[in-house]
């Protein structure tokens, strides 16, 4: 958000952003809430072009959890914990958020030969994720938030200079890069969804019980998540997970 307002006060010059939605079954409802009432209609305002994008399979549009849930959690997607505490595989920043963006960047002539220029809204204290040699065969990736040596720290503060709320992070209900008060917090504050999120645990859990596997965990506690607030009990609310997600894709 903080980068659509720099584009609407003309400090960077980029007129065109992207927003790949996982589905509405599977991003925060927050963050959706959020894009409706307040980026959708400030960059209107502002003559900005934000869009909306899917990804699109053979069957039409898909989103994560229903690649979990009807593929009966063969297709886990997502950076599972494995029973040793480190995060499994994940295919779900890339298939869902930068080979969605790419095709529509393909779609309006982005080319090897003729690479589209793509914003990375990463901030001067985040600048060791700053890697431009990530980028697709099609895309050249720039950093303006480091080139106005903007600070994680200073976002709040140019969002809320223009009179909008703080967005709020951008994340699936069931993403285990999430942390453990995040899911205290969930557990009490949005029952259903982390009901939800419990679905795809157990979902993931079942097929790899018919293959004599292991259990996975969207935590890294090695417990179940149905399990970790069970009768009101509470685990320690600090964590030790730095890993997090740092692709810069996940987060609006």
């Amino acid at each position: 958000m903080t980068a659509l307002v720099l584009a609407a006060q003309g400090r960077i010059d980029f007129r065109t952003f992207l927003f790949a939605n996982v589905g509405q079954d599977s991003e925060n409802p927050a963050t959706l809430r959020y894009f409706e009432q307040y980026a959708a209609p400030y960059a209107a305002e502002h003559g900005l072009d934000l869009i909306e994008l899917h990804r699109e399979a053979k069957t039409g549009t898909e989103t994560i959890r229903q690649r979990i849930i009807n593929s009966h959690g063969s297709r886990q997607t997502i950076p599972v914990f494995l029973s040793n505490g480190k995060p499994g595989s994940r295919v779900c920043t890339k298939e869902f958020k930068i080979l969605v963006t790419g095709a529509w960047l393909r779609a309006h002539g982005a080319a090897p030969d003729n690479p589209a220029t793509v914003a990375m809204g990463i901030s001067l204290d985040e600048i060791g994720r700053a890697n431009p040699s990530k980028a697709m065969p099609y895309e050249r990736l720039v950093y303006p938030l480091l080139d106005l040596k903007i600070r994680r720290a200073d976002c709040p503060r140019i969002i809320r200079s223009v009179g909008l709320p703080v967005p709020p992070k951008s994340s699936c209900d069931f993403c285990p890069m999430r942390k453990t008060p995040e899911w205290q917090a969930m557990h009490e504050q949005e029952p259903e969804r982390f009901a939800r999120a419990c679905e795809v645990e157990d979902t993931i859990n079942a097929h790899l019980a018919t293959k004599g596997k292991p259990p996975v965990f969207l935590t890294r506690t090695g417990r179940p998540l149905r399990e970790l607030f069970k009768g009101g009990s509470q685990i320690p609310l600090f964590d030790t997970d730095d890993e997090g997600c740092d692709s810069g894709w996940c987060w609006t």
